[in-house]
């Protein structure tokens, strides 16, 4: 009873001001949702955001009390983060991939082309989260990697310092299997709108997981026998690009050209079907280059910006060169060649863009521009492979181009010695690509097959090989094969 006495007037004062404090609860919210009416749409918005700032920063004040930041934890920090973004810039590249295939190919083969984009990025980041980073990155032997498979090794595994000094080894991953997606992904223009879905996913499979992952060893694991002798591809030019475009140009030619493309001995124009998703593909690949070749520094730092310029300039003089050079040509500026001569500058300048000069930069892309145009028509015309969106051209050529331009215009390596050492890079790279290539390719064809058959090839590829159209109700021009 003494008990229940003393807790008696405690009880009967909060009931007796409940009333009270929700009143003055309520008229607080009232207050609060008036003044959020008054404020225009941009500024609500930025309260949520807000909100999660408040909440990182209180986190990061709490983990400081714990554990000061210091100067290199701060900077491994920042480097972590930038590459993080790098990363997503990459991996976006495969929506410009989309748009820019989609669009150079034929309305009755968009999906097919869509779903080969989509779905080989994925099998690229198992395939390489299995075995492909542990063959690139695992060791430091001179020809390939035997150790680190799922992830499972240590930073000194991949070549990597313990964090903050290097990277964690969950974002040099991210970043590099965007990579091997995107040399995957460069096989799928060259052999669109005739290859069966199937025959691809294994061929991308097998060119991530085995082909490019070893060959990557070569050039940019410490001990690689590439690297050990000074071969110099800081972004990719030969590791990506020519290895995408040895595989594509073999997966081309083997395949066969597509029906009605010559006749008569003649090769006959096949459009695309919608210029304006292949010229949106090619704005993101721009945009995307800007986490492939400045994030390729793997480092916050002063060199980040100066990358980002080459890149941009030889884009730009690509452009300029190849809609001037096709002008002249053909007597009319054609777009798809403005399109090609952007990629073409910026696979060109891929491999030396962190040393070279500005005006080196905008020679590289100009050069690329110019020859794009003239590879396009070689491959057309005069080797007769079918390319449907020039990935040959642009990636196998200007991969070699821009290689190449390392001995002519590095700021500090340029000379007779440094040209040979590219040289041999390229002929190594690319005998040991075509190899591999044509065995996995011929044993494609005599197993399961690779291409489609004829009436599935003039029917489209989204009906016979998906079972869905794209443009589903849209009148189809059935005057083009």
């Amino acid at each position: 009873m003494k008990f229940k006495s003393k807790l008696q007037p405690k009880s009967t004062g909060a009931s007796a001001s409940s009333p009270d404090l929700f009143g003055k609860v309520e008229e607080a919210f009232s207050l609060l949702r008036q003044a959020i009416s008054k404020l225009s749409p941009n500024w609500v918005a930025c309260i949520p955001l807000t909100a999660i700032l408040v909440v990182i920063w209180s986190c990061a004040a709490t983990a400081a009390e714990d554990e000061p930041l210091t100067p290199e934890k701060v900077q491994g920090l920042l480097n972590t983060i930038w590459v993080l973004i790098a990363s997503i810039l990459v991996i976006f590249m495969n929506a410009g991939f989309c748009m820019l295939e989609t669009g150079f190919c034929r309305q009755k083969n968009a999906v097919n082309v869509l779903s080969k984009n989509l779905i080989v990025f994925a099998l690229a980041t198992i395939v390489y989260w299995a075995f492909g980073f542990a063959f690139m990155f695992g060791g430091d032997g001179p020809f390939m990697g035997f150790s680190g498979f799922f992830l499972s090794g240590e930073p000194a595994t991949y070549g990597l310092s313990p964090f903050p000094e290097g990277l964690p080894i969950a974002v040099f991953f991210l970043f590099q299997v965007a990579f091997a997606g995107t040399a995957a992904t460069i096989v799928s223009g060259a052999v669109a709108e005739r290859i069966q879905y199937n025959a691809f996913l294994i061929f991308s499979v097998l060119i991530v997981g085995i082909s490019y992952s070893i060959t990557g060893h070569w050039v940019w694991r410490s001990g690689g026998w590439l690297n050990s002798m000074g071969f110099t591809d800081f972004a990719g030019s030969t590791v990506v690009h020519t290895v995408g475009g040895w595989a594509a140009l073999m997966g081309a030619a083997i395949l066969g050209p597509r029906l009605g493309k010559y006749q008569d001995g003649q090769a006959t124009a096949i459009p695309g079907h919608n210029m304006s998703i292949a010229t949106l593909g090619c704005l993101i690949l721009w945009i995307g280059w800007f986490g492939f070749n400045p994030g390729s520094q793997l480092a916050v730092d002063e060199l980040v910006p100066y990358i980002a310029v080459t890149t941009n300039l030889a884009a730009a003089a690509g452009g300029i060169t190849s809609t001037v050079t096709s002008w002249l040509k053909d007597g009319k500026p054609d777009l798809s060649m403005t399109i090609n001569g952007i990629l073409a500058g910026l696979v060109a300048i891929t491999a030396g863009c962190h040393n070279v000069s500005y005006l080196s930069a905008v020679i590289i892309g100009a050069v690329g521009g110019i020859l794009v145009v003239f590879a396009v028509a070689i491959f057309d015309t005069v080797l007769k492979i079918d390319d449907p969106v020039g990935a040959t051209s642009v990636h196998l050529v200007n991969g070699i181009w821009g290689t190449l331009a390392v001995g002519i215009f590095d700021m500090d390596k340029a000379g007779i010695g440094q040209f040979g050492i590219q040289l041999l890079g390229i002929l190594s790279v690319g005998g040991f690509t075509v190899l591999l290539s044509t065995v996995f390719w011929v044993v494609l064809k005599q197993t399961i097959g690779i291409r489609v058959s004829p009436e599935e090839e003039k029917k489209g590829l989204d009906i016979g090989e998906h079972g869905m159209e794209a443009y589903s109700g849209f009148l189809k021009d059935t005057s083009i094969l």
